[in-house]
């Protein structure tokens, strides 16, 4: 049987090719007035991102936190709403100006104290420092442990030198497990239970190119988080993670999307038709981290607006097409004869 092929051929288009009656083959580009193209999050307001707290007020009163890389991005937008919560936090970085900065914005916007912590967390001996000075500053041992602290570029495997796959090994999993060992074997010697949070990605459990030393890093932190949330239950710690999709900070898109095409790319590639806010993640760091979370423990929440399983998906590409494509792919469909 002559092959039929229906294309929408404008130039930078959909290319949507309907071949012989046993074979479908869709290319998808972008979306055209042709092709099913609509954002679902421009047209439904369940869809959209809710900025403001979830939690009651004052949900974290009394509590101290500490949070590792806090002074930008999404270290910084849960530290805000952990401080609207009430919470008393301290943020750790290697940058005691941003620290500085950071601290007095945020403890002058919400009235309750944000204290900064210069570390460089891959120095174990600087970690112990840091959380000597929190229990100094807080008077007591953390209630909550966010591991947020980040290090990622993009770059070819073959062009990474040793020295560039330690340096995030070291930030990421080192310096988290620092953090982790410090502050979990004082809790465990004064019998002090405590929330533990993993900021892990989605590719740590499914592999990506380009990323190798992050991706094996925060699988390794996936592994631990896991791990501890068994071998330490029994010391009342609770071990959870997030592995946040596209969440546009600025420090993190420029050196993961330097030309600003990948952020449009990932929009599109989103069931939700957007890319995730701070505050959404924020949120869910409150939560998980909160009394309200109690019997939440072991768990990595895949948090990125249905991405990954669209990406895995084999015929994801077929969400481009339009009613009249696939009313013509049914006829061919329903023509076909045999197996």
């Amino acid at each position: 049987m002559a092959s039929q092929i229906a294309r929408c051929i404008r130039p930078g288009t959909i290319s949507c090719m309907l071949r012989s009656p046993n074979q479908l083959s869709v290319r998808c580009l972008s979306g055209t007035s042709q092709c099913s193209s609509s954002n679902p999050s421009d047209k439904y307001d369940n869809l959209k991102a809710v900025k403001t707290p979830m939690l009651p007020p004052d949900s974290y009163k009394g509590k101290k936190v500490f949070v590792t890389g806090g002074g930008t991005g999404l270290g910084k937008a849960m530290t805000r709403m952990l401080s609207q919560l009430g919470a008393e936090v301290a943020i750790v970085s290697r940058s005691p100006d941003v620290l500085k900065s950071t601290s007095e914005e945020i403890s002058g916007e919400t009235g309750n104290p944000v204290h900064p912590i210069p570390a460089n967390i891959r120095d174990p001996e600087a970690v112990k420092s840091s959380v000597d000075q929190f229990v100094e500053i807080c008077g007591g041992l953390p209630d909550v442990v966010i591991n947020n602290a980040a290090a990622n570029f993009i770059s070819p495997s073959e062009r990474l030198s040793p020295n560039a796959w330690r340096t995030i090994v070291d930030v990421v999993l080192n310096g988290s497990m620092y953090a982790t060992l410090e502050i979990g074997k004082r809790l465990i010697e004064q019998q002090k239970g405590a929330n533990f949070l993993t900021i892990s990605t989605p590719y740590a459990a499914l592999g990506s190119p380009f990323v190798t030393p992050s991706g094996a890093a925060k699988s390794g932190l996936e592994n631990v988080t896991r791990s501890l949330a068994v071998e330490w239950g029994r010391h009342g710690l609770r071990f959870n993670g997030i592995a946040p999709g596209a969440i546009y900070t600025k420090g993190a898109f420029s050196r993961l999307d330097p030309s600003g095409k990948f952020q449009k790319i990932l929009t599109d590639s989103t069931p939700t038709g957007r890319i995730g806010e701070q505050e959404e993640i924020a949120n869910l760091a409150c939560f998980l981290c909160s009394d309200y979370a109690s019997w939440f423990n072991g768990e990595i929440v895949m948090f990125d607006g249905g991405q990954t399983l669209q990406a895995s998906g084999m015929f994801s590409s077929y969400l481009k097409l339009s009613k009249d494509q696939w009313d013509q792919a049914e006829s061919m469909i329903r023509g076909t004869k045999g197996s």
